[in-house]
């Protein structure tokens, strides 16, 4: 059965204003990413259930917003890291982690290493170099984005 022309127009007017609201998130996160932020928080500024906005955001980024806010933090934390003038402890208060242990973990998982060896790593390797680059060189690739390596195996000779 086929809904009348109005019923899809409706349902693309829903999506498109979805769509609008995700941004706000978006945007909200990129712009208070230090400050407690949690997805009912969220969801209650844009007038959506906290289901709703984890379920939208994923459909429209790829990630849940809890993942977009970390990945942020951890951006920031790379730039304040590298400064080399705060300590590992200090740069996860002032992204917004209230737990060093989560901080941690999440860096490590999104950068490789930990975030004590990547201030040391990092500390003369980027001198010189323009801020704009350094950013775009040393931003955080999630695991799901690393390319997957298949083990070689031997083909399997024919039984006769």
């Amino acid at each position: 059965m086929c809904r009348p022309a109005w019923g899809r127009a409706l349902t693309e007017a829903q999506r498109m204003n979805d769509l609008a609201r995700l941004r706000r998130v978006r945007d909200r996160i990129d712009r208070e990413y230090a400050r407690p932020l949690n997805v009912e928080t969220l969801a209650r500024g844009v007038n959506m259930s906290a289901g709703h906005l984890s379920r939208r955001f994923r459909l429209a980024y790829g990630e849940s917003p809890y993942s977009y806010l970390m990945t942020r933090r951890i951006e920031r934390a790379m730039a304040l890291l590298r400064r080399g003038d705060l300590s590992v402890t200090e740069v996860c208060f002032a992204v917004g982690c209230s737990s060093l242990g989560t901080f941690s973990t999440r860096f490590t998982e999104l950068v490789g290493m930990p975030p004590s060896a990547y201030q040391r790593q990092t500390a003369s390797a980027a001198e010189g170099m323009p801020s704009c680059v350094t950013k775009q060189v040393t931003r955080p690739v999630r695991n799901r984005d690393v390319p997957v390596t298949e083990p070689h195996l031997a083909p399997v000779p024919a039984r006769s």
